[in-house]
């Protein structure tokens, strides 16, 4: 916690290891900046759980390479439970600020903060399930397959989060100019103007529910497509004629065509919409929220059709 001395004596800094706190004096006052982040590392070490670094590299056995999971993200150990620690650069004490409030059960809990060498570790709640990329497009992983149903409600719990984020925390989920993600996902006006609003986590949505139908990443399909990654779908979506046969080409051939073809062909005029160049033709979280939770409710009548009819569906 930031202290206060008499008016005689000089000023205090924090310096924080893990938020580990020691006074520095300095003979000249700290510049708005400074003390601005100095109070946000107060704020945020009285509402959320402050974790010493030396906590962190015993929970991964000093960030070793048996325990990393991808990019800047380890797997550790604290109190008995498995954690997600994420290295950040930069800045990120509003992000925190505002994981700190998020409070819903398709979204990964913040469950603490580490401040340590000017870099910010965040730390999760872990997903003892891995990430989606293992059981949508790594063939490596014998035995993990989603069957249409599934793949539906992950993309349905995804909306459910998103649409929270956008509409469910009040306006205090404000939009950052802090963006950070892979060029696959980001929408062309972010990429050619730097215009940010909600219609980018749309974009992007678009892009992972295509991901999740087809089975292949985002890359892949921007390679084999060689072109803007909406026209990957115009195939399916331009003509009546056909249209079924360039479907079944689409999407991801491990489901043996084990899926209903109609609602497939919905998922993909939603993708469409979501992948639309102009933000403003767009659908809201909302609306494709609502959209599959239809599609949903349909493949769990057709899924339930299938199994009383001796047809089996893996999950």
């Amino acid at each position: 916690m930031l202290s206060r001395k008499s008016k005689k004596q000089p000023s205090p800094i924090i310096e924080s290891q893990g938020f580990e706190a020691h006074e520095k004096p300095l003979n000249k006052k700290l510049d708005k900046e400074s003390q601005d982040f100095f109070e946000t590392l107060s704020s945020i070490a009285q509402s959320i759980k402050v974790y010493k670094f030396e906590d962190l590299k015993a929970a991964t056995d000093n960030f070793s390479p048996s325990c990393w999971i991808k990019g800047s993200v380890y797997r550790g150990l604290i109190n008995g439970d498995f954690a997600a620690i994420k290295k950040m650069n930069g800045d990120v004490s509003k992000e925190i600020n505002l994981l700190n409030k998020i409070n819903h059960s398709n979204l990964i809990r913040l469950s603490g903060v580490c401040f340590n060498d000017c870099h910010w570790y965040l730390i999760y709640e872990y997903a003892a399930n891995g990430p989606l990329s293992d059981w949508i497009y790594d063939r490596s992983n014998e035995g993990m397959f989603l069957n249409w149903t599934k793949r539906i409600q992950i993309a349905s719990d995804v909306a459910m989060g998103l649409d929270y984020l956008h509409n469910g925390l009040d306006g205090e989920f404000a939009l950052t100019r802090h963006i950070v993600g892979t060029k696959g996902y980001m929408a062309p006006e972010y990429l050619e103007n730097g215009l940010v609003s909600t219609k980018l986590d749309v974009y992007a949505f678009g892009v992972l529910t295509m991901e999740i139908i087809t089975g292949k990443e985002v890359a892949a399909l921007y390679r084999e497509e060689n072109r803007n990654l909406s026209d990957v779908l115009d195939g399916v979506l331009s003509e009546e004629d056909g249209q079924e046969d360039r479907l079944k080409q689409l999407i991801d051939p491990s489901l043996n065509e084990n899926y209903p073809s109609g609602l497939a062909l919905l998922v993909v005029r939603l993708i469409g919409r979501c992948l639309n160049k102009n933000p403003g033709d767009r659908p809201t979280m909302d609306e494709i929220l609502q959209s599959l939770s239809g599609i949903l409710t349909a493949s769990l009548a057709w899924e339930m059709s299938n199994n009383a009819s001796g047809y089996h569906i893996s999950s």
